[in-house]
């Protein structure tokens, strides 16, 4: 795999052409820029805080379990939700971003969502980037006192965007802006989308910014994996479930199928709806990127709360989400003590 570019959010016209930006932690392409000025790192564990859309209010929880324990953190790299929370929280704005994520109902949700039908997206994005410069305002990622990274994708290139300094909002903002949903943000000549279509836990920037400590929160570990090839020239609909009384609602709120009833293939179809199948899409292409990008550069410590029941769209269940990710981070508190311990020798 080709090596990611470094950059800066508010890279210049005079910067080194495309292709032509060496893998470097400590320099800074921006016009005129010196180095970010970061005040010393406290030594820690570094998070790599993965992608999954509404699961990812689950990184709160973790977070949380971390400062209860006292365990330090000496940076974040996130991508799409996951850099909207790691930032947040080295902002000192996890609060702020903790309230605003249990305020969300089935149907509030909809005030932040401006519709488009023009365009590269559904959602122009304006409404939630303005609830976010509400609280983020004019905050610049040099400004923290640890080291931040959003991971973004350059649409038309292919390539891996590591935003490491300039506008917080604006680099929070391209690394969740999921392609066909939101609109790709444009900055510096460059379509930037969801970091997740090609790095969604980014474990390799913490190794790049030389992290002694590297724990994983994959939030999407138990959605997928359970088998990869089905040997079948068809799968017949009498094959399928009966969906009784008792069988558990679905995660995914476009699939409402009728209880006591046999979903017909048609009905399967009618339900998921564009927008479901291209989610559900995105859904399976992270998770494969994931466990091959884990495989070849594995984390020393990875936590995966039980977020199956949570669908990604459903941004109303902050408060399980949350639970969830604060008691899966708990229940191994001890042994992310022990990798604290080797942070600091």
């Amino acid at each position: 795999m080709e090596n990611p570019e470094i950059h800066s959010v508010e890279q210049a016209e005079t910067s080194p052409p495309l292709g032509e930006i060496p893998v470097n932690p400590t320099k800074d392409y921006s016009a005129g820029a010196e180095t970010p000025k970061f005040n010393p790192a406290k030594r820690g564990v570094a998070l790599a805080l993965g992608g999954g859309v509404a699961r990812g209010w689950a990184h709160i929880g973790v977070l949380r379990a971390f400062d209860e324990a006292g365990i330090p953190i000496s940076m974040i790299a996130g991508t799409s939700i996951g850099a909207l929370v790691g930032g947040c929280y080295l902002a000192g704005k996890l609060d702020e971003l903790e309230e605003f994520a249990r305020s969300i109902t089935r149907t509030s949700v909809l005030r932040y969502m401006d519709f488009t039908f023009r365009g590269s997206g559904l959602i122009s994005g304006g409404r939630l980037a303005a609830k976010m410069d509400d609280q983020i305002g004019k905050l610049r990622i040099e400004e923290l006192d640890r080291r931040f990274v959003a991971v973004a994708t350059d649409i038309q290139s292919g390539h891996e965007i590591w935003l490491h300094d300039g506008s917080m909002g604006k680099a929070i903002q391209a690394s969740y802006a999921l392609p066909g949903v939101f609109k790709p943000v444009v900055y510096a000549g460059r379509n930037l989308v969801d970091g997740a279509l090609v790095n969604p836990v980014p474990v390799s920037a913490c190794r790049a910014f030389e992290a002694e400590v590297v724990v994983a929160v994959n939030l999407n570990s138990e959605t997928f994996g359970r088998g990869t090839v089905v040997q079948s020239k068809s799968l017949p609909v009498d094959d399928l479930p009966e969906v009784s009384e008792n069988t558990p609602e679905t995660p995914s709120s476009w699939l409402p199928f009728k209880r006591g009833s046999k979903p017909s293939s048609s009905d399967m179809h009618s339900r998921l709806g564009v927008t479901g199948v291209m989610i559900e899409a995105f859904n399976i292409i992270q998770d494969r990127i994931t466990r091959s990008r884990l495989a070849g550069d594995p984390p020393d410590y990875t936590i995966r709360p039980r977020l199956k029941d949570i669908g990604l769209t459903d941004f109303y269940k902050a408060d399980d989400a949350i639970r969830l990710g604060y008691e899966e981070c708990k229940s191994r508190i001890a042994e992310l003590e022990d990798v604290n311990q080797l942070a600091e020798i």
